[in-house]
C-alpha cells in the first residue's frame, strides 16, 4: 500500500503530523508504557508468525477475553501450519465452533495449505506476499510482518484508528474503505524503526484499555501530551463514524424432524454464504413458502397463531425439497432470535416426526447425544437448547 507523505496528509487531509523530534518523544513514552503495562496474551509469548496469524484472525469481531481459551484449544489441536493444513475442513470448523464468522476458519484452512504448497511450510515475511494468502488483508498482513518479522508496516484495526483519530482529531469516517489508506499512512509515520511490532501492539493496547469507545480515560493516557482531542476536550467526537444501517430482518422456520429411530435430521449448509459448511436443522425462509391470502405467514411469530394452515405449506416444501413426509407432533416449540452483524434472524421452531427411511442430499440422521460431533453455528446451538428445554418441559 502506498504511503501518503506528511506534506500531503497536511495539505489534503488537514492532518498535521508532528516533527521528527516529537515523534521520537511520542514513541519513547508509548513504548515505555507498553513495556510496563502490556497485556499478557498467549500469542505474545514469542514471535511465531503462525501463532500471531491465528490470534489475529480470531480477534476479528471477537473480544480478547473470549479468544484466549479458543486460541489455546486451537493451538493444542493444530500446533503447526502442517497440522492445520492436514486436518479436514470439518475438524477445523469444529475447533472454531462458538467464535462465529466461520468463513474465517475455512480461509485459515485454505491459507495453511497455500503456505505448504507455495512457501515450503514457512509463512511469507513480506506485507504483499502475506496478502496472497486466503483471508489475510492489510491489517493481518501488517500485524504478522511487524510483530513476527520486525518490519515497519502498520497494523491498523478499529482500536488503532480510534487512537489515531483522537491524537490528530481526524475528521474522516473510519468505516469508509477509502479512508483506510490515510490512517495506514499516519500510523506508518509514527512507528519506531527498531520496534515496529511493539509500536503497533502498544497502540492496540492503548485503544483497548484507555482510549476506549465509551468509558475512555484520556487523562490516564501515557501520551496525553500528544493527544489533540484531550488537549481540546474533543475526544468524545472521535472517531468519526457514520450511523450504521439497521440490520435486515429475515424470518425463518426451523424444522425439527425426528424419525422412528429417535434420530434428528441435520443439514450441512453450502460451501459459500452465511454459515457455510456448518450443520443446522433444515431452515426454511419465510419467502420460500407461498404466502396465504390472509397473510398468516407474515404473523408467524404471534404466539396465538394456529400454524395448521402454514404447516401444510411447510410439509409440501419438505416433501419437494427433502423427499420426506413430515407430521406435526405438537405446536410451536420455541421462538429463537439470532443477531448477525448485518442481519437478524427470527426463527420459529416446529417439532415434527417422519417415518421416512431415506437420507436427503447433504443431510444426516443423528441421535441427540451425537450432536457434539458436528460443527454447529451459534444459531443452531440456540435451537438445540430450545429443543432440549422443550423436551424436558414435556417430560415433567
Amino acid at each position: 500500500m502506498k504511503i501518503i507523505d506528511i506534506k500531503t496528509l497536511k495539505n489534503e487531509y488537514k492532518i498535521d503530523i508532528w516533527t521528527s523530534t516529537q515523534i521520537r518523544q511520542f514513541q519513547k513514552q508509548l513504548l515505555d508504557w507498553y513495556d510496563e503495562h502490556q497485556r499478557l496474551l498467549p500469542w505474545r509469548e514469542n514471535k511465531d508468525p503462525y501463532r500471531i496469524w491465528i490470534s489475529e484472525i480470531m480477534l476479528q469481531q471477537t473480544q480478547v477475553d473470549t479468544v484466549i481459551p479458543y486460541f489455546n484449544h486451537f493451538m493444542e489441536k493444530f500446533p503447526s501450519i502442517y497440522k492445520l493444513a492436514e486436518a479436514s475442513k470439518e475438524e477445523v470448523l469444529k475447533a472454531w465452533e462458538g467464535l462465529g464468522y466461520y468463513s474465517r476458519a475455512a480461509n485459515l484452512h485454505i491459507a495453511a495449505q497455500q503456505v505448504i504448497e507455495n512457501y515450503e511450510g514457512k509463512m511469507p515475511n513480506s506485507f504483499d506476499e502475506l496478502q496472497t494468502l486466503k483471508g489475510i488483508g492489510p491489517y493481518t498482513a501488517g500485524a504478522i510482518a511487524s510483530m513476527a518479522f520486525n518490519q515497519k508496516v502498520p497494523a491498523v484495526d478499529g482500536n488503532v484508528m480510534r487512537v489515531v483519530s483522537r491524537l490528530f482529531e481526524i475528521d474522516l469516517d473510519i468505516k469508509r474503505p477509502k479512508n483506510f489508506k490515510v490512517f495506514f499512512s499516519v500510523v506508518y509515520h509514527l512507528l519506531d524503526e527498531k520496534r515496529p511490532g511493539d509500536c503497533n501492539q502498544a497502540l492496540m493496547d492503548l485503544g483497548a484499555t484507555i482510549m476506549t469507545p465509551k468509558a475512555s480515560r484520556p487523562d490516564l493516557s501515557p501520551v496525553k501530551a500528544f493527544d489533540a482531542s484531550y488537549l481540546n476536550e474533543s475526544w468524545e467526537h472521535y472517531p468519526v463514524v457514520a450511523k450504521a444501517k439497521a440490520p435486515k430482518l429475515i424470518r425463518k422456520w426451523a424444522i425439527v424432524v425426528k424419525n422412528e429411530d429417535g434420530q434428528y435430521l441435520l443439514e450441512k449448509r453450502p460451501d459459500n454464504g452465511l454459515l457455510a459448511n456448518m450443520w443446522t436443522f433444515p431452515l426454511v425462509a419465510e419467502n420460500d413458502l407461498q404466502k396465504s391470502k390472509d397473510g398468516k405467514i407474515a404473523k408467524m411469530f404471534n404466539d396465538t397463531l394456529d400454524i395448521t394452515d402454514e404447516f401444510e405449506k411447510i410439509k409440501a416444501f419438505m416433501l419437494e425439497n427433502y423427499s420426506i413426509n413430515i407430521h406435526l407432533e405438537n405446536d410451536i416449540v420455541h421462538h429463537v432470535r439470532h443477531i448477525f452483524s448485518h442481519l437478524v434472524w427470527e426463527i420459529l421452531m416446529i417439532n415434527t416426526t417422519t417415518n421416512a427411511t431415506n437420507t436427503p442430499q447433504n443431510c444426516e440422521w443423528t441421535a441427540a447425544d451425537k450432536f457434539g460431533q458436528y460443527a454447529f453455528p451459534a444459531v443452531q446451538t440456540k435451537l438445540i437448547q430450545a429443543l432440549t428445554e422443550h423436551i424436558q418441559t414435556t417430560l415433567f
